[in-house]
């Protein structure tokens, strides 16, 4: 199981051996520690639950699910698994797991951008400002004909912008500091500076 929870700090840039440069987004990755382990026999399917950070205020049933693990995390994630790893409650997982090199995803919450118009949301065109635009430039203009009689779900509209789980596949681990757990990831990770984002890594990758 290569999973880790982690805090995005930001992107910077690093030079590789034959001198070229790497966007990378360094995440602040545990270390995890394993809250509960299910199994098909308990609960029906293969799981690892992890925490990560500390928590200023759980409640008693976040303490009490914890108790077992001596730790109070501040997010707690389950992973589910075809097979279980040799693995038990409070044990920590580290940013070892990972290797240069590795191909994971990264989950995450993206910024959240408000209530947006079409041309910011759905990347409409504007209408021309002359020839009788009558200030209509940034209406959305007809949604839909006389059938059926109601806008269609789905429909590109304004509406709430971001802020919604995002998943991005097959970054690639281009750095990695075990002392610091930090890792760096080639490429943008979803979300802004401090959020909350899964690393996945890819099974024989």
């Amino acid at each position: 199981m290569k999973t880790l929870i982690g805090t995005k700090l930001g992107m910077t840039q690093i030079l590789s051996a034959d001198g070229v440069t790497i966007p990378v987004t360094i995440v602040q990755a545990g270390p995890c520690t394993v809250t509960q382990v299910k199994s098909t026999d308990t609960d029906g399917y293969n799981a690892v639950q992890i925490g990560f950070g500390e928590g200023k205020n759980p409640t008693k049933a976040v303490a009490g699910h914890t108790k077992a693990a001596k730790t109070t995390p501040k997010i707690i994630r389950e992973v589910r698994v075809e097979n279980l790893p040799e693995i038990s409650v409070g044990d920590q997982i580290t940013t070892e797991i990972f290797s240069l090199g590795d191909i994971v995803d990264v989950a995450g919450t993206s910024k959240g951008k408000g209530f947006a118009g079409t041309i910011k949301r759905h990347n409409f065109h504007r209408q021309p400002k002359t020839h009788g635009g009558k200030g209509d430039t940034r209406k959305p203009g007809s949604i839909g004909s006389m059938y059926p009689q109601h806008v269609l779900k789905g429909h590109p509209m304004a509406g709430q912008m971001g802020a919604e789980r995002v998943t991005v596949k097959n970054l690639t681990v281009a750095y990695i500091d075990n002392e610091n757990h930090l890792i760096g990831l080639k490429g943008a990770v979803p979300g802004p500076r401090k959020g909350i984002v899964v690393i996945s890594g890819k099974a024989g990758k």
